[in-house]
């Protein structure tokens, strides 16, 4: 695995840490920020405890469905999320999304670390995603 293959991104929210994460584990509210950009999110599931699993289907501009999913490794309520990740169709290229909740005055600080990834092009492809994504979940939360 390439030494570079991972991928950081840092946003300030304009939200409590505890909305924040709500966010990322709460279906209803996944539903409204969790894609790309341009992408729809059709559908999210998500059991948010340590061996519990989530799911997010989502549609792309083109029409194509794109179906994500894996398991919670660590939670720490308003603070941490880890868990794995991967694509239906490359089900043994799992990587790992880790996601850290810092108060920062009346906001929250939050950093995500996408790792694992079996090479730089398929980093490269989720930053963009990603980028999109936060970009999303900075609007709903604020």
């Amino acid at each position: 695995m390439p030494a570079n293959a991972s991928l950081t991104l840092k946003r300030r929210l304009k939200a409590s840490p505890a909305k924040v994460y709500q966010a990322w584990t709460d279906p209803k509210m996944m539903i409204h920020w969790w894609s790309p950009a341009e992408f729809e999110t059709l559908i999210t599931e998500a059991d948010a405890r340590v061996g519990g699993r989530f799911r997010v289907l989502m549609r792309g501009p083109d029409g194509v469905e794109y179906d994500v999913s894996g398991v919670y490794r660590e939670l720490v309520r308003n603070e941490k999320l880890v868990f794995s990740w991967a694509w239906k169709p490359t089900p043994d290229e799992v990587s790992r999304v880790t996601v850290t909740l810092k108060r920062d005055g009346d906001g929250t600080l939050l950093t995500l670390t996408h790792d694992q990834f079996v090479d730089d092009a398929t980093r490269d492809s989720h930053t963009d995603g990603w980028s999109g994504a936060l970009d999303k979940l900075e609007r709903l939360v604020a």
